[in-house]
C-alpha cells in the first residue's frame, strides 16, 4: 500500500508541531498542508493518486505510472483552481481522467474520477473502482478516532453523533442499507466523516446520491487504510461510454479542537457548497403548507402578520384515482405529472402569482423517479422503466435512459414556466431504487445502471438550474435520506427527517437531538412542527421552519414561533455552532447549544430542561466571544436585557433557571461596536431572494 503524504512526510510533521489556532478561520499552516497534499498526491508523477481500480486482472497501482499522463490547470475564480489529470491506455483503449478542485481560501481539495472507453471495441472489465484509496500512517502517541453522525431513519436517534476509536485490528464499513440507494439513509449511511489523528485530522465527504461505501481499516501498529466509492462496480464499457466515481472532498485541519474543525467545515460549506443566488448563499426560509389553490390558505397567515417565504403544495395534486393505492395512500399513485383539474381547474398560476405579489413564493412537490401507478403516463412507457420490487413501491424511471431523461427535463421545465414554480421539491419514497438498479445489470455490467442513473439525475437538476437560474431545489427522499455533497451542491433539505409528527413517540426531544447532531454538518436544514406549546415548537427551530394549519386557538403560538425562529435562523445558518451540553436522548437532562456569528459579534442560545431533570438550573459557558467586549443578552421570555462581558459569559457562564420542563431562547449582541462585513454576516431575506 502506498503512503499518503498527509501525515507521513517530514515537512508536514514539522507543520503539525506549530501552534494551533483557536479561531475557526483556516490557518496558514492548514493551507500549506492542503497545498502540499494536492501537489504530492494529485499532481505528482511519482506518487500514485488517491484513487484506485482494477482493469482486467491488474490493479491500477501496477500499471498507471506507465500510461501517458497529461495535466491541465485553469483558474476557476479567485478561490479555486481546477486541475485535470488524464491517463491514457498505451493502446488507446481506456482514458482515466481525475478532475480536481483545489481551494485557495480553505484547506480543501475535491476530486472526481472518470473512466471512458475511447476505442471502437468493448473494454476489459473495470472493477473495484474507488474514488478514494488512502493509506495513512500516524505517530505512536495517540490513536485514530473517527467522528460522525448517523443517517436518517425517521427515529429520535437519527443524526446521533458517534465517536469510534480505531485501535489495532479494528475495521468499520459505512453504507446505506442494502436495499436502499439513498445516500444518507440509515444508521451507517451518513456520507461525511471527521478522522482525528495526532496533531489534527481530515474531514471526508462522499458525494454520491446512490449506494456508496466507505471503509476504515487499521493496518499494522500505526497504519489506516481508507477506501470509498460506489459500492458495487464490475463492468466493461462499450465504445464511447463513460462512468464516474463519487465526488470526494477532503478538508485538512490541525490541533485537537473537534468543534473548531466542524466550524471550519461549516464555513467552507456556506461559501462553496450551498447553492448561491444573486451572489449570496441561500437565506433562511419559513413556510406554510397549502392545499388546493385556495388563496385563503395564504391570506389567513398574512392578516395575522405571518408572511411565509414559501407556500408549500405537497403530494396529491396529480391524478391519483387509478392505481393500486386508495384512501390516505392514494397520493402514492404517481407517474402522471399533470395537474388534476378536478382539484385545481385553473392550475397553480393564479396562486403562485398571488404568493409572489405578497413577498412569498410557490413550492410544488414531485416524485418523478418512483412510478406508483401502472396506469399512469410513465407506467405505460415500459421502455423507460426499471422494473421495481415490492420494496421500491413501484417501477423506477430510468434516468440513465437519454430519452426518458430528455422527457423529464422538458416536462418539468414546462411546468415551472406555466405554473410559476419557484421551488422544485423532489421526493423519493419506498426503501430505495437499489434493487431496480441491480436487477438490470448482468454479471459483467454490475453497477453500470446505477452509475448512468446517478449521472442522469444530476444532469436533470443541472438542466433545471440552467434553464431557470432562480429556481430553488428542495431535496427529500422519505425525509433526509439523500443529502450527500453532490446533492447539497444543487439543493437544500427543507425537511431533515419525516420524524416530525405529534403521534411519534419522543418526537419533541428527538428533534432537539436532530438539531444537535445535524448542525455539525449541514448549516441549512429544515423541519415542520404541529405541536403548539413553546417547549415543543422551539425544539424544531431550523433554517427552514414551518407549522401546521392556522386556527383561532393556535394563532398566538404560531405568531410567536414564526417570530422567534426568524430571529435565530440567520445565526443557525451563517454562525459557528457550539454544543453547550452533551448529547443525550434521556429525559433527565438539559440540552443546549449556541450559534455565534463572528461578523456581527452576535448569536443565539437555545436550552431545554427535559421532563425528568432533577435540576432546575444550568450554567452554560458560551464560546467564541470577545472577552473584553460587553454583550447585551436578551431572554425571549423576559421584557428586560442584561449586560455581560464576553469573559464572564465564557467563564462564569449564562445561568438559566426553569422550574419545570421548559425551554429558553436567548440572543445577544455586542454593544458599541460597528458590524464588520464578512462572509458569515446575516441579512434578513429579501423578496428578490425568492
Amino acid at each position: 500500500m502506498r503512503m499518503a503524504a498527509l501525515i507521513c512526510s517530514a515537512s508536514l510533521l514539522a507543520l503539525l508541531a506549530a501552534p494551533a489556532s483557536a479561531d475557526n478561520a483556516p490557518t496558514t499552516v492548514e493551507m500549506e498542508m492542503a497545498s502540499t497534499w494536492v501537489r504530492e498526491n494529485l499532481l505528482s508523477s511519482i506518487r500514485l493518486p488517491p484513487f484506485s481500480f482494477r482493469y482486467g486482472t491488474a490493479n491500477s497501482a501496477s500499471f498507471l505510472r506507465s500510461w501517458a499522463r497529461e495535466i491541465t490547470t485553469t483558474e476557476i475564480d479567485i478561490s479555486r483552481t481546477l486541475h485535470t489529470v488524464t491517463w491514457t491506455h498505451p493502446q488507446n483503449r481506456l482514458q482515466v481522467r481525475c478532475v480536481a478542485v483545489q481551494y485557495r481560501d480553505y484547506p480543501v481539495a475535491e476530486w472526481t474520477v472518470y473512466f471512458k472507453n475511447i476505442s471502437s471495441q468493448d473494454s476489459s472489465i473495470c472493477q473495484d473502482i474507488l474514488g478514494l484509496d488512502l493509506a495513512l500512517s500516524r505517530t505512536a502517541r495517540s490513536e485514530y478516532v473517527l467522528n460522525g453522525i448517523k443517517g436518517d431513519s425517521t427515529t429520535a436517534d437519527s443524526f446521533q453523533p458517534y465517536q469510534l476509536t480505531l485501535g489495532p485490528g479494528v475495521s468499520k464499513t459505512f453504507a446505506p442499507p442494502p436495499i436502499s440507494g439513498k445516500s444518507s439513509d440509515g444508521p451507517d449511511g451518513w456520507p461525511y466523516f471527521n478522522l482525528q489523528m495526532p496533531g489534527g485530522g481530515i474531514i471526508l465527504a462522499v458525494g454520491w446520491p446512490g449506494q456508496w461505501s466507505c471503509s476504515f481499516a487499521r493496518s499494522g501498529a500505526t497504519g489506516l487504510n481508507i477506501k470509498a466509492g460506489q459500492q458495487l462496480t464490475r463492468m466493461y464499457l462499450k465504445p464511447g461510454e463513460e462512468v464516474r466515481t463519487p465526488l470526494i472532498a477532503m478538508l485538512i485541519w490541525r490541533g485537537d479542537d473537534l468543534v473548531r474543525s466542524q466550524n471550519l467545515w461549516r464555513r467552507w460549506y456556506i461559501k462553496h457548497v450551498i447553492p448561491h443566488y444573486n451572489g449570496a448563499p441561500q437565506q433562511p426560509v419559513q413556510q406554510i403548507q397549502v392545499s388546493g389553490t385556495q388563496l385563503s390558505n395564504l391570506y389567513g397567515f398574512l392578516v395575522n402578520g405571518i408572511v411565509p417565504d414559501i407556500c408549500w403544495r405537497d403530494a396529491g395534486w396529480y391524478p391519483t384515482s387509478q392505481g393500486p393505492y386508495t384512501g390516505n395512500l392514494a397520493w402514492l399513485n404517481t407517474g402522471t405529472w399533470e395537474i388534476d383539474r378536478t382539484r385545481a381547474p385553473r392550475g397553480f398560476r393564479a396562486f403562485s402569482d398571488y404568493a409572489r405579489s405578497n413577498n412569498s413564493s410557490f413550492l410544488l412537490w414531485f416524485e418523478p423517479e418512483r412510478i406508483g401507478s401502472p396506469n399512469s403516463f410513465l407506467g405505460n412507457r415500459p421502455q423507460w422503466l426499471l422494473p421495481g420490487t415490492s420494496t421500491t413501491v413501484g417501477d423506477i424511471l430510468d434516468l440513465g435512459n437519454p430519452e426518458a431523461l430528455d422527457w423529464l427535463i422538458n416536462h418539468v421545465s414546462g411546468m415551472i414556466n406555466t405554473e410559476g414554480i419557484d421551488w422544485y421539491r423532489e421526493d423519493m419514497n419506498g426503501n430505495g431504487p437499489l434493487p431496480a438498479w441491480r436487477n438490470r445489470d448482468s454479471a459483467t455490467r454490475q453497477g453500470i445502471t446505477e452509475n448512468f442513473y446517478i449521472q442522469g439525475h444530476l444532469a436533470f437538476w443541472d438542466a433545471l438550474r440552467t434553464l431557470h437560474p432562480n429556481l430553488r431545489i428542495d431535496s427529500c427522499a422519505s425525509g433526509g435520506r439523500r443529502n450527500d455533497l453532490e446533492t447539497m451542491r444543487r439543493s437544500v433539505p427543507l425537511l431533515r427527517s419525516d420524524f416530525q409528527f405529534p403521534d411519534m413517540p419522543g418526537v419533541v426531544d428527538g428533534n432537539q437531538c436532530h438539531t444537535y447532531g445535524l448542525s455539525m454538518w449541514l448549516p441549512f436544514a429544515g423541519t415542520g412542527v404541529y405541536i403548539y406549546d413553546p417547549y415543543s415548537f422551539r425544539s424544531f427551530y431550523c433554517a427552514s421552519f414551518g407549522m401546521g394549519g392556522l386556527t383561532v386557538e393556535n394563532t398566538p403560538a404560531q405568531k410567536q414561533a414564526y417570530s422567534e425562529n426568524k430571529q435565530v435562523a440567520g445565526h443557525m445558518v451563517f454562525g459557528d455552532y457550539y454544543p453547550l451540553t452533551p448529547y443525550s436522548l434521556a429525559s433527565n437532562v438539559w440540552m443546549g447549544w449556541q450559534f455565534h456569528s463572528p461578523a456581527e459579534n452576535a448569536g443565539c442560545i437555545q436550552v431545554f430542561r427535559r421532563a425528568s431533570s432533577a435540576s432546575n438550573s444550568i450554567s452554560l459557558q458560551l464560546k467564541g466571544l470577545e472577552p473584553a467586549m460587553t454583550y447585551e443578552v436578551r431572554d425571549f421570555d423576559q421584557p428586560t436585557t442584561v449586560l455581560r462581558t464576553g469573559q464572564s459569559l465564557m467563564t462564569t457562564g449564562l445561568s438559566v433557571q426553569l422550574p419545570q420542563r421548559g425551554s429558553a431562547v436567548f440572543d445577544y449582541r455586542v454593544i458599541n461596536q460597528a458590524v464588520t462585513p464578512g462572509r458569515n454576516q446575516y441579512r434578513p431575506p429579501r423578496r428578490g431572494d425568492f
